[in-house]
């Protein structure tokens, strides 16, 4: 199977029409090229631009879900189309400045057809920002594809290790991560990928963006890691497409040759009153 994580570069100056018409190419470029293409977290807004949230929020199907389908069908890949700010309808229906804010991720079949959606679990920001400006998502989601599982989480989700054993528990074989990192903890981003893919035994594929959000310089450095830790490819600052080759049977493999997972105790069983 061949990935490819498109890091794009949020930059002011640039609008969200702009950009999602420049993405929706970058996508289509991909054609013959990659099985898979994963995008960031955020990118038609910044993942740290939270003046930026409500404005630009969308509907499920609004704007950017009909481009990225549109893109996905022209290509004809399953595309992770990394999350945008979706705004949920309201009980009287959607309207804008009415129904909650969520970061939603979206991938879509070769055919165009939406597969999955993931409201991000863990929300970044303590008492400000993402914290309190989006609600809470609060299901594990997964998506078989030919070959393997996706599981899904987005950015801050990578620092709680617990989503991901959910996600091994419902099948996941490989874990799509879209980011908007900050360059100061680019160590931790590299990190925490090696460590998902590790306990887990299953490949991550990170993607982050580059340029400034905000004011906030990002990691970039997507990265694609493989069950034993090992990384495949490392993009470097910068807008950059990474495409990697990796073959999702070693997951099995990996898992029998060196059955760990089999040996969990703690947390299979409820805790004594």
């Amino acid at each position: 199977m061949r990935a490819s994580l498109i890091q794009i570069a949020v930059n002011e100056g640039e609008s969200a029409e702009s950009r999602r018409s420049r993405v929706a190419a970058l996508v289509r470029d991909q054609a013959g090229v990659a099985d898979l293409v994963v995008l960031p977290e955020l990118w038609t807004t910044g993942a740290f631009a939270y003046e930026e949230f409500a404005a630009g929020a969308e509907p499920l199907d609004g704007p950017t879900y009909g481009a990225m389908a549109e893109a996905a069908r022209d290509a004809g890949v399953w595309l992770h189309a990394g999350s945008i700010p979706e705004r949920a309808p309201s009980d009287g229906g959607f309207a804008a400045g009415q129904g909650t804010l969520y970061n939603t991720s979206l991938v879509f079949s070769p055919a165009g057809e939406q597969a999955a959606s993931y409201r991000k679990i863990h929300r970044f920001g303590f008492d400000k920002g993402e914290a309190v400006l989006m609600g809470a998502g609060q299901d594990l989601v997964t998506v078989r594809l030919p070959g393997t599982t996706l599981g899904l989480a987005t950015c801050y989700d990578l620092r709680f290790p617990e989503l991901f054993r959910g996600l091994v528990d419902a099948g996941a074989e490989t874990l799509v991560v879209p980011a908007g990192w900050p360059e100061r903890r680019r160590a931790h981003w590299t990190l925490l990928a090696q460590a998902r893919a590790v306990e887990n035994q299953a490949f991550v594929l990170a993607c982050g963006t580059a340029g400034t959000h905000a004011g906030v310089p990002q990691a970039g450095h997507s990265i694609v890691v493989d069950p034993w830790g090992e990384v495949l490819a490392e993009a470097g600052p910068g807008e950059e497409i990474l495409t990697v080759e990796f073959d999702p049977a070693k997951v099995a493999a990996t898992r029998e040759q060196f059955p760990a997972l089999k040996d969990r105790v703690l947390g299979l069983r409820p805790p004594r009153g």
